[in-house]
């Protein structure tokens, strides 16, 4: 508006005048590499600025572009940087290693790490027993030993179904573990055992009856052993969890997004056997059936789709029988494939971000913070990532309120931005038109582009990292899966 009537008289801006071009590396001219490296990012001069400009997000946008578009940077970084490729971290450790430096740490004020869950291990769990590449480096990361984990099982790839019958496949890189699936019989089974080994005391059977609230205390009733008051609650409790619910906190009426329905089967002869492989059905849009490979010509096979009118009653069981039907998924199966044991469904929430993740010295992980992709369903790697944020979130101490904003403010950064990402396309796969564009696309990409579908397809990247330049390194495009 100045340029245009001259009070005060100012230089066009960019985009009146016709002449007036920026080349790219402008900036540069005006602003030094040698002082962009300098900066040690104390944000004084965020401090300091008459008109809050956030200067220092310019700065670090400035080294991104330098590193990540021109490779340029200090020679000293080179080796760091390659660390960061190889072995995720700057100094170049070994990734299984990396939490060793913990060994012999005690919790702030002398603690204590107690486990208590209602259920006797090993027991089963409603599930798809899918493990993204989130979830596994999270396993890899506490240092849970899959080789204890009987029916774990690699997965090399996809193959994928459109609406209209497209079949393709997405292979995963070979450099590591990308995928895999592992019954939760198996599964939580180790990971129980790995937490008594690292000293947590572990209590079997033993439910929460209750919880309550004053100030910044929260207390527990636990059967049979009554009111306790610890320094801190992560409260993994699930969909219907307990706390949740005795601290005021859960929506009434509140049954999650997407609901979710599995079998196990054995005998598979059909691509089923070894593959794992996903029918975007019609009726289903945006959810999807899906079979899991479990080794030996066992499945899990089953679908997903979000909470609606179609899922009254009895008719997620007349989905399933009409499923079983389907010629297509006969022939994945094999005709030699039975069904065994029972049926099961459970409600997936998908909503983190809305639900309280922190209430006094409770700090929500999992399904009870509503931790779950509303794209795909999966939570395994989400209940992991957040179960850790909270146990850093007590290790690095401070007061209660400290500790929780801490562990609320890492939960926001690492997923509510994919959360939001996830729910925008799953509305372009709710309609039968978006979700064939969507596959054709990717069936056409090439072997690159299909590669690269797997991987964010399986979590090797958080969903909306495209968006997220704060979350951007190197090996965005060949980052090494899990003990790689």
């Amino acid at each position: 508006v100045m340029a245009r009537t001259g009070d005060p008289a100012v230089s066009p801006p960019i985009g009146v005048d016709d002449d007036i071009t920026v080349p790219a590396n402008w900036m540069f001219d005006r602003i030094t590499q040698t002082e962009l490296w300098s900066c040690t990012s104390c944000k004084a001069c965020d401090e300091i600025c008459p008109v809050n400009i956030e200067i220092l997000d310019k700065i670090l946008d400035m080294r991104r572009y330098l590193s990540l578009m021109e490779s340029n940077f200090p020679s000293e970084l080179g080796n760091a940087y390659r660390a960061m490729e190889n072995q995720m971290n700057p100094w170049g450790m070994n990734q299984g290693e990396r939490g060793d430096w913990a060994n012999g740490l005690s919790l702030p004020h002398g603690g204590e790490v107690t486990v208590v869950d209602k259920a006797t291990f090993p027991r089963d769990k409603c599930c798809g027993d899918g493990l993204t590449t989130l979830a596994l480096r999270e396993l890899e990361h506490l240092g849970v030993p899959t080789d204890d984990i009987t029916s774990f099982t690699e997965i090399g790839g996809a193959r994928l179904r459109s609406p209209a019958g497209r079949e393709f496949t997405v292979p995963l890189p070979t450099t590591g573990t990308y995928a895999a699936v592992a019954r939760r019989l198996d599964l939580d089974a180790t990971l129980l055992s790995s937490a008594e080994r690292e000293g947590a005391q572990v209590l079997q059977g033993v439910g929460v009856n209750g919880a309550s609230r004053a100030g910044d205390v929260v207390t527990v009733d636990l059967d049979g052993l009554g009111p306790v008051t610890p320094s801190f609650v992560v409260a993994a409790d699930g969909m219907w969890s307990t706390v949740r619910r005795e601290l005021g906190l859960t929506p009434e009426g509140y049954r999650g997004e997407w609901h979710a329905f599995r079998q196990y089967g054995q005998g598979a002869t059909g691509p089923a056997r070894n593959e794992l492989i996903v029918w975007f059905e019609r009726d289903l849009l945006p959810g999807y059936a899906r079979s899991f490979p479990l080794g030996n010509g066992d499945v899990n096979i089953g679908f997903g789709m979000p909470r609606g009118e179609i899922l009254s009653g009895m008719n997620m069981a007349n989905i399933w029988r009409d499923l079983l039907e389907r010629p297509h998924i006969r022939e994945a199966l094999g005709d030699d494939c039975t069904l065994i044991d029972r049926h099961t469904a459970w409600p997936i929430p998908a909503r983190v971000g809305e639900l309280p993740l922190i209430s006094g010295s409770v700090m929500f992980t999992g399904d009870a913070a509503a931790a779950t992709d509303v794209m795909t369903g999966e939570g395994i790697g989400q209940a992991l990532l957040t179960g850790r944020l909270a146990a850093e979130s007590i290790l690095n101490g401070g007061s209660t309120n400290a500790v929780t904003e801490r562990y609320e403010h890492s939960v926001r950064q690492e997923l509510v931005a994919d959360h939001r990402m996830s729910v925008r396309l799953g509305k372009i796969l709710a309609s039968q038109r978006g979700a064939e564009t969507a596959l054709t696309i990717v069936a056409k990409s090439g072997r690159w582009g299909r590669r690269n579908f797997a991987r964010w397809m399986f979590e090797d990247e958080p969903r909306a990292i495209a968006v997220t330049p704060r979350r951007w390194h190197r090996s965005m495009f060949k980052r090494p899966g899990a003990w790689a």
